[in-house]
């Protein structure tokens, strides 16, 4: 018998792209399906109330309703980690599987893991964010020895607008922090479409370009026991030798697969 990998993930209220991207890389794995649960952000700045949508009581909310399915991962498809700090994620993460028994990952903790583990030091940063925003991710991320090495952003702050950015600008965006110089790229934002931009530029550019929605697809698949090596066409992430999983993946055969 088949089985069947249900990869649940948490979702800002006001994202429009993560769902259909994530939908568009597991179009060739029959047997994986992605499952959404939403909470309430409209707004990225550092206002007390701007912060205050990601309260982990909201969060957990939404991470029960996603028990309910019975996924085998439970992912924080979000951002707000590289402004508030990597140990809130870490503490989400913990709390997650406190409360619903299931394993827990996140996009911004998949980021600095591919760091690590790629030996990435000099980061591209490429966002929608405002300048103060911008700043604050990139005091995290030095402090965590992930110096961004060459910045852009957009300069919005209503999260709906982000899934406004073209292709061809986050293109630009990218191209221009290579230009000055880093060893990858991160385009940190689950509402911009960068993820279907990563292989074509990674072609052109000759560096990684790591998107967040890939990110947490990536780590989501192997917390689940899925090679993300199945994941074709999406970019260097997904076929990297050094980001193999550590330890024993479940290889999944397709629906009407010999046995």
């Amino acid at each position: 018998m088949t089985r069947r990998v249900r990869l649940g993930m948490l979702t800002p209220s006001s994202n429009t792209v993560l769902e259909p991207v994530t939908m568009a890389m597991l179009a060739g794995l029959p047997d994986v399906s992605a499952h959404f649960s939403r909470f309430k952000v409209t707004e990225i700045a550092l206002s007390e109330q701007a912060l205050g949508q990601f309260d982990d009581s909201e969060i957990l909310r939404a991470a029960e309703l996603l028990a309910h399915a019975k996924v085998d991962v439970i992912a924080w498809n979000g951002t707000s980690a590289s402004w508030l700090g990597f140990d809130r994620d870490e503490r989400l993460c913990e709390r997650i599987r406190e409360a619903t028994g299931i394993a827990a990952c996140t996009s911004v903790l998949a980021f600095r893991e591919i760091f690590e583990r790629t030996a990435v030091r000099r980061v591209g940063l490429v966002t929608p964010y405002r300048s103060d925003v911008q700043s604050k991710i990139m005091a995290n991320w030095q402090a965590s020895g992930f110096r961004c090495s060459s910045e852009r952003h957009v300069d919005l702050q209503d999260n709906f607008s982000f899934a406004e950015v073209t292709d061809q600008e986050i293109a630009d965006l990218v191209q221009a922090v290579v230009q000055e110089g880093c060893d990858a790229v991160a385009i940190v934002c689950t509402n911009m479409r960068g993820a279907g931009l990563a292989a074509p530029l990674e072609r052109e550019l000759g560096i990684p370009i790591y998107d967040s929605i890939a990110t947490t697809l990536w780590k989501s698949l192997d917390v689940a026991g899925v090679a993300p090596a199945r994941i074709e066409g999406w970019g260097r992430l997904f076929q990297d030798d050094r980001l193999l999983p550590r330890r024993h993946t479940i290889s999944i055969q397709a629906p009407g697969a010999a046995l």
